[in-house]
């Protein structure tokens, strides 16, 4: 197989420009140049092509991408590592996404938003760790239970977090407004609720709900943190899982 570079610019959707390029700098030299001056490429050069284009796809220098592709010749190696790459940065648009719902919520309520979620998803394992660590110490002290911090997954905390944020704040809001424990609204957000954690890898039946909802309300760490939320939260949220 043998392809010029105009022929090489439409199968792959660059410039011939770009092809020019990329042998100046030695990210894609050609397969063969003739003598009237006229580039070919084979079947390995549109496949290290590919790889350039992947790489472009997620922000990586062209200086970046040929020492990687320099240092890795095995294509099944380098393919793997850019669908990590593509996964990650797929996971870090869902939860810029899940942020921007919720801000469209706040919005439309007329609502200001808490600042800690406007710009939820930004946050580093070391954050959460550190934000995790008054509430592992509790459950030391209290309970003899340690929640497991050392591989923290941001891309759950943060998706986690936005959610029982929307989550509570909808319930302070029934709250405030005097909306009763068994009105078909309130049931129908904590139901809501329920099957996001179902979905999202944690297991919660409607006992499980209202043992958690339990445990908050007679728990002085989680019960505070409640509390200083709406007064009377906890009592809320428990009162409602009992009567779903």
């Amino acid at each position: 197989m043998k392809v010029t570079a105009k022929e090489l610019s439409h199968i792959a959707n660059v410039t011939i420009k770009t092809l020019y390029h990329y042998h100046k700098i030695s990210l894609l030299v050609p397969k063969e140049i003739s003598e009237a001056g006229y580039r070919y490429y084979g079947a390995d050069e549109l496949k290290r092509l590919q790889e350039i284009l992947f790489y472009k796809e997620l922000d990586i220098p062209l200086s970046e991408i040929k020492r990687l592709l320099d240092e890795d010749a095995d294509r099944t190696g380098t393919l793997e590592k850019q669908k990590k790459l593509f996964e990650k940065k797929i996971k870090k648009y869902q939860r810029i996404v899940q942020t921007v719902n919720t801000s469209l919520e706040y919005t439309r309520k007329g609502e200001n938003m808490d600042h800690k979620v406007m710009f939820k998803g930004f946050e580093t394992a070391d954050e959460w760790k550190q934000s995790l660590a008054e509430q592992n110490d509790h459950l030391k002290e209290h309970y003899d239970f340690e929640v497991d911090t050392h591989a923290v997954n941001v891309d759950e905390m943060n998706k986690m977090a936005i959610e029982a944020k929307h989550f509570l704040d909808g319930m302070a809001d029934f709250l405030r407004s005097g909306v009763t424990y068994h009105d078909p609204a309130v049931q129908e957000h904590v139901m809501n609720h329920i099957t996001f954690l179902n979905q999202n890898g944690h297991q919660t039946s409607k006992e499980d709900y209202v043992k958690q909802t339990r445990f908050f309300m007679q728990d002085d760490f989680h019960r505070g943190m409640l509390e200083e939320q709406q007064t009377g939260l906890s009592y809320y949220l428990t009162v409602v899982a009992e009567h779903l």
